[in-house]
């Protein structure tokens, strides 16, 4: 394959990737007309169309589509390796993107996030903040965090600092003034629990320990949230009992506005560990934010 044909290609996949010609123009700070031209020159060298074309939309047709997951590979190595020589400067350079759960980036990223740009100005990092799960590799991120427990056994992974975390579970005040409080994980079965429901449609089942012995309840309770921010919001109008990290709860405990219950049976657990592919060579960016954020 020339020349010519591979920067047809890379034209095509950022054409699919921003959804239109002048996006990907932007991207590529060439004219818009280059790209037509470019996509219009692939198109006609193959015998086949790529793009549909709209007044309003450009998407990949089938054989475009089907064209474009076999080159990504290849396109994503040629990328990582331009990636790579950019950072061969004397500091870490280019750009980083991290994928992480929310609580992960509010509680463990987000505040030293001055520091570490202060400390790597030649980095552009960029954060991808939602709680379901993501293929790293196929989604187009260099590392991710996630909880130990959640890993693919094939990623290298560091333990992000703070290094323990543990969940509560916690009500208001006004939740209990007709009410006792559970002793016992199987006491909930008598008590309003706010559950959660994943992007991926299961419902959280609350995890306890004590003793060594793991036992997982099956809550039942009226009101059922997407994500752990709601659940605080109505855990904190007295809506019920809610099963949270620390991260989140703490100070309202604190202010008295939360009550913790059924602590011995909430041991610290292994918390957020940095994650990577094992198949790839560390970029230096990377590796300045595996060490700027891994537990010491």
């Amino acid at each position: 394959m020339n020349r010519i044909q591979l920067s047809q290609l890379a034209v095509l996949a950022a054409v699919a990737e921003g959804g239109g010609f002048r996006r990907a123009a932007r991207e590529l700070g060439v004219a818009p007309s280059a790209v037509s031209h470019a996509v219009s020159a692939l198109e006609e060298s193959l015998g086949v169309r790529l793009l549909a074309r709209t007044t309003r939309s450009v998407a990949p047709t089938e054989e475009g589509r089907r064209l474009l997951e076999s080159l990504k590979p290849a396109l994503g190595e040629i990328g990582a390796a331009l990636d790579a020589l950019a950072d061969s400067r004397d500091r870490p350079a280019g750009p980083l993107r991290i994928t992480m759960p929310r609580l992960a980036c509010e509680h463990l990223v987000a505040p030293r996030l001055g520091d570490f740009i202060a400390l790597y100005p030649e980095i552009e990092l960029e954060i991808v903040a939602r709680d379901q799960f993501e293929d790293i590799v196929a989604q187009g991120f260099d590392a991710g965090l996630r909880l130990g427990e959640h890993l693919e056994a094939d990623m290298i992974a560091v333990r992000a600092k703070p290094a323990l975390w543990r969940a509560s579970v916690v009500a208001a005040p006004s939740y209990f003034e007709d009410r006792p409080l559970p002793g016992h994980p199987r006491d909930l079965l008598d008590h309003r629990c706010i559950r959660r429901r994943f992007s991926s449609g299961s419902i959280y089942r609350w995890e306890f320990e004590k003793d060594g012995k793991a036992l997982a309840a099956d809550i039942s309770g009226p009101l059922i949230l997407p994500e752990d921010r709601l659940i605080l919001v109505a855990c904190l109008a007295g809506a019920g009992l809610a099963q949270l990290f620390d991260a989140r709860v703490d100070d309202y405990v604190t202010e008295g506005r939360l009550i913790r219950v059924l602590e011995d049976w909430c041991p610290p657990f292994d918390g957020f560990y940095i994650y990577y592919p094992s198949r790839r060579q560390m970029r230096p960016a990377l590796r300045a934010f595996v060490d700027f954020f891994k537990f010491q």
